[in-house]
């Protein structure tokens, strides 16, 4: 069981860490042959050049301006410096609003903290239960647990003080959810109101097409729009298998990586060609010429590209039964996307089409029907990976106690007995196992969302999110909870009477305070730090600009800004947000660890928004609901342990009123989700036409169509454009031309020329052949 001075350590070393990593974050950053690792997002809007093209030729690597170090804690202010709006137009909406996820935690804890902390800690503090129980029943307590709701006597009227008190956090949390629902709401809408014109804004991801016999995928897709949706439908772009196509598109380009190293490495030594073996992984097989080996693998590559890009342009199994479907105006995109088309429900069914940076092209080509048995393998898989990844958990977490480690390696008993020792092991190791334990998990959840099958990015990032989220929900906080306790009190288990149990389960929880401190500063501390030193990405930019890069388009490619991280980031900070509301009112101890988290991350994330990370997507804000969703999970999560630890403590006349709470706190969320989740589910009509009426005023001769035609071909094919393969792209951008259909059912089809042309009475003739979004 930690103690004051076991979490005094903790704290030591973590602080120390932290600042090591500062500082070398200040130093590295000032560095000019560092500069494209830290400043990427810059470079990669050309808003930066690099200070090694000019000056002597020391100071294209090293900063030899002293004064500059002395100033090494400048990013923290030029950090907040940027204004919110200036900071939307710079990162995007996605990235702001995910900081405020960030200031939402200090706006909920601070005032929290301040009432905890003058209130809760003197009610508990002052009793003696815990001391009395120590002596009189061998129970494992510490000092921190006397600030706790564990040292309050059984049936004390005292608890009428955690009982206010929760219903005052309650309120609190649910009114600063409220503001921040409808100022994210209101901000998605005036973002979506004000942005500038983008594909997706008039494009509908169509999937289940069904078969036809008589006409092709294109052929019925154009046919049934035209039918159905005559004055608003302008163009469609069907959906190609392309993902043999892009392996080996990804083979070449590994293979030119070995071969612009090889190429580098001979001009550097020209005495004598490389040499590469032809076996696994070359370590074994006959040893050839490494440039001639590699040109020709090329070659061969080529061909099969060509190939395979051939079979892509004339094989009818290739085209999937899906497109992306276009239209004149936003308001007819609105009412397709949001509409049944078809008397069953199960084809032609529409969602708004993904930016086409959000596009995951390759689960496209999954057939509609494994989409559902997909989903159902992953639902049992998590299960089991949910649930079987406690076993290592437990006995790993039950090995870096003291008691482990002695009982695992007696002869370690000499140098754990050492007083810092023990703090060390007691205070740091269980938080430092955990994290490593959760290293791999972020990467495991997101092969698991892919394989369900969703088509965009952001909805990948958001369903890894939420199991990741279940997963901590289960694991790191209940399984620790429960079976770290359980393995704390098992000597009291033993020797008590049954009927003891659920008061010595009731204390035994609220110790589990003191590990979720240590996992606080070690994630929470340390972690963030570990973010803004980016190590990682320094070592491989570092590796691939000595070893790869040739020109600057190379050294641009050797970046790696990263993004925030939706599908890791968020849930991890909701374990905090749980762990802030569960001990709230049982144990105020661990809400200034809390805060300090929540302050640190957010400059440190601001400051990567601003000047590293490179968003892949702009969703608007769409996974808000699920973060209000989960705040309210974990109050209502905390409210129910409040309640079961009271009933533990024989507060029969306080319990009670606890039990409208989580009534109240859901009827709350049913409020907010039905007032305000439909701005992040639905486009308003009203909005639509708004902005439709607006483009036309301001560009009455855009040619829409010519803006859409290219908008969702697969990048694959669109790098054909710099080839010799042009042929096939061609082929894609008319693909939607009418073509007469052979059934009588469909001769009533409008006529081909008033889509085509692409001059309808709500579409003036074209005087702008492409426009930028």
């Amino acid at each position: 069981m930690a103690t004051l001075g076991d979490i005094a350590v903790s704290a030591g070393i973590n602080l120390f860490t932290a600042f090591i990593f500062l500082l070398a974050f200040a130093i590295l950053r000032l560095q000019p042959f560092n500069d494209r690792v830290y400043f990427s997002k810059w470079y990669l809007r050309d808003l930066r050049s690099s200070p090694r093209h000019a000056g002597a030729y020391m100071r294209k690597f090293v900063n030899l301006d002293f004064r500059s170090y002395f100033r090494f804690l400048n990013w923290i202010p030029e950090a907040l410096r940027m204004p919110e709006l200036e900071l939307i137009d710079h990162a995007g909406l996605d990235s702001v609003v995910y900081l405020r996820i960030y200031l939402l935690g200090l706006k909920i804890f601070v005032p929290i903290t301040f009432l905890a902390w003058s209130i809760l800690v003197p009610v508990n503090f002052t009793n003696s239960l815990l001391e009395d129980n120590v002596k009189l029943s061998n129970v494992t307590a510490s000092d921190i647990d006397k600030l706790s709701v564990s040292n309050v006597p059984l049936g004390s009227e005292r608890f009428w003080t955690h009982v206010i008190l929760a219903y005052a956090f309650t309120f609190w949390t649910c009114y600063v959810l409220l503001k921040e629902y409808e100022k994210v709401a209101s901000m998605r809408l005036q973002f979506i109101a004000s942005e500038n014109r983008r594909p997706d804004q008039f494009t509908v991801l169509v999937s289940n097409v069904p078969p036809d016999q008589d006409e092709s995928v294109s052929e019925s897709v154009e046919h049934f729009f035209l039918v159905n949706h005559p004055d608003h439908y302008l163009t469609h772009q069907v959906v190609h298998n392309a993902n043999k196509l892009a392996k080996l598109v990804k083979k070449k380009k590994n293979m030119q990586n070995w071969l612009d190293y090889y190429q580098l490495k001979y001009s550097r030594n020209s005495s004598k060609r490389p040499m590469v073996k032809t076996g696994f992984l070359g370590c074994c097989g006959e040893k050839v010429d490494a440039i001639d080996h590699y040109t020709s693998e090329i070659e061969k590559l080529c061909e099969e590209i060509d190939e395979e890009r051939a079979r892509a342009q004339k094989d009818p199994k290739s085209i999937m039964p899906a497109a992306f479907v276009s239209f004149k105006t936003r308001w007819g995109a609105a009412v397709c996307a949001q509409t049944q088309q078809s008397r069953n429900p199960t084809l032609w069914l529409t969602e708004w089409a993904p930016e086409p940076r959000d596009v995951y092209w390759e689960n496209l080509a999954i057939p509609y029907v494994q989409i559902s048995i997909r989903r159902l393998i992953m639902g049992v898989a998590f299960f089991f990976l949910t649930f079987f990844f406690m076993i290592p958990i437990t006995l790993v977490q039950s090995l870096a106690t003291i008691d482990g480690i002695e009982n695992a390696a007696p002869f370690l008993k000499p140098v754990i007995e050492k007083s810092f020792i023990r703090s060390l092991i007691q205070g740091f190791l269980p938080g430092i196992v955990l994290k490593l334990f959760l290293i791999f998990l972020p990467t495991i959840l997101m092969i698991m969302s892919k394989f369900e099958g969703f088509n965009s990015i952001s909805s990948l990032e958001r369903r890894a999110a939420t199991r990741y989220y279940l997963f901590n929900l289960v694991n790191v906080f209940l399984g620790s909870v429960i079976v770290g306790s359980a393995l704390d009190q098992l000597k009291t288990f033993i020797k008590q009477s049954p009927n003891d149990y659920p008061k010595t389960i009731g204390v035994a929880i609220l110790m589990r305070a003191t590990f979720f401190i240590t996992y606080i500063m070690v994630d929470g501390w340390a972690g963030i730090a570990g973010e803004v030193l980016r190590l990682k990405p320094l070592i491989i930019y570092h590796l691939k600009n000595f070893f790869l890069v040739k020109t600057d388009k190379d050294r641009e490619e050797a970046m790696d800004p990263g993004s925030i991280g939706f599908n890791s980031g968020e849930p991890r900070i909701q374990l905090y947000f749980l762990l802030g509301l569960v001990y709230a009112a049982v144990t105020p101890l661990l809400l200034p660890f809390i805060i300090v988290f929540f302050g640190f991350a957010y400059i440190v994330f601001r400051h990567q928004i601003i000047n590293v990370y490179n968003q892949e997507y702009e969703s608007a804000a769409a996974f808000w609901p699920d973060v209000h969703g989960r705040v309210i999970t974990g109050l209502v999560i905390s409210q129910i342990c409040l309640m079961g630890l009271l009933a533990t403590k024989e507060a029969a006349q306080s319990t009670p009123f606890l039990i409208a709470l989580p009534v109240l706190t859901i009827c709350f969320h049913r409020f907010c989700k039905g007032r305000y989740e439909p701005a992040f589910v639905k486009y308003p009509l009203e909005e639509a036409m708004k902005k439709d009426t607006l483009e036309r005023a301001r560009e009455p001769n855009l040619n829409l169509k010519g803006y859409l035609q290219n908008a969702y071909i697969h990048p694959i094919f669109k790098a054909a454009e710099d080839t010799e393969d042009a042929e096939f792209i061609n082929r894609l951008e008319n693909e939607t031309e009418l073509v007469p259909t052979k059934r009588q059912s469909r001769r009533n089809t409008p006529a081909a020329s008033k889509i085509s042309t692409g001059s309808p009475e709500s579409l003036p003739e074209a005087v702008q052949e492409h426009l930028e979004p």
